[in-house]
């Protein structure tokens, strides 16, 4: 049994990631926000689209494992014009996914911190800038190994803030009276945004499906920076146990979203 926990521990880090990296625009922002305009109507969106990705993030871990390369190098094996193909759809979504990414967590650390209220910047850039500087300054000067360790602290005291807020909000009730319907047909009508939102929250949720890529890549990285190989098992019950994770979280933003900001 010690020698289970330890090996865990060891391999403990990619899934960690992963969760954190989700826990951002997909959770915070669009799961909060489908609760707030369609109560628990969306519920089953949210459910589906974590169990249907799930294999295609799974097997970055799995594949950077048996392999011992990233799915990146997988790409160039198959052919370079794989390669190229995956280039160019990173580059045609990278700025858009920074700038969104930034500008909410800017958001975030500006309300938490009051910077703004000290300093004004047009547009609120100077948040954004910080975030962005003391990021690069992290993975220039730490790289992994100071992500790996600053990122399990934020994702564990986000883990906790967020079920503590989940108990409270459950123990309270809800502001107003919202739906318990588990399906809102309004979405799929055509004269209104809401088909639109439901791409958008599906296909964020729990994150976009080329972060396979750097899990792969966070796994190889963990195996470099504890000299320790997991088993295939070992390595895809982390990745599980960040993801699911992850996946247990998006309702729970969901219902904050219906309980505390619904109608």
């Amino acid at each position: 049994m010690h020698s289970r926990i330890s090996h865990f521990l060891k391999s403990l880090g990619p899934g960690v990631l992963f969760a954190s990296t989700c826990i951002g625009v997909s959770h915070l922002v669009q799961s909060t926000r489908a609760g707030a305009l369609y109560g628990f109507g969306l519920l089953w969106a949210v459910i589906l689209a974590n169990v249907l990705k799930y294999p295609f993030f799974e097997y970055g871990s799995r594949y950077a494992n048996i392999k011992g390369k990233s799915i990146i190098d997988g790409y160039r094996d198959t052919g370079r014009w794989v390669l190229w193909l995956y280039f160019l759809i990173v580059l045609s979504s990278m700025f858009f996914v920074a700038a969104a990414v930034g500008a909410v967590t800017a958001a975030f650390m500006d309300n938490l911190l009051g910077i703004s209220r000290w300093v004004s910047s047009p547009g609120n850039w100077l948040p954004t800038a910080g975030l962005f500087a003391i990021c690069i300054t992290v993975l220039l000067i730490g790289a992994y190994k100071v992500l790996d360790s600053l990122i399990k602290i934020i994702g564990s005291v986000l883990l906790i803030s967020t079920l503590v807020a989940f108990v409270l909000t459950l123990f309270n009730g809800p502001v107003s009276e919202s739906p318990f319907t588990f399906f809102d047909t309004s979405v799929f009508d055509p004269k209104q945004s809401g088909f639109l939102f439901l791409i958008a929250l599906m296909g964020w949720m729990p994150t976009a499906l080329d972060l396979s890529a750097w899990n792969s890549l966070w796994t190889l990285e963990r195996i470099k920076q504890t000299g320790y190989h997991p088993t295939l098992k070992e390595t895809i019950d982390e990745f599980g146990f960040g993801y699911w994770t992850s996946a247990i979280l998006a309702p729970c933003f969901l219902l904050l979203g219906a309980y505390l900001i619904y109608g």
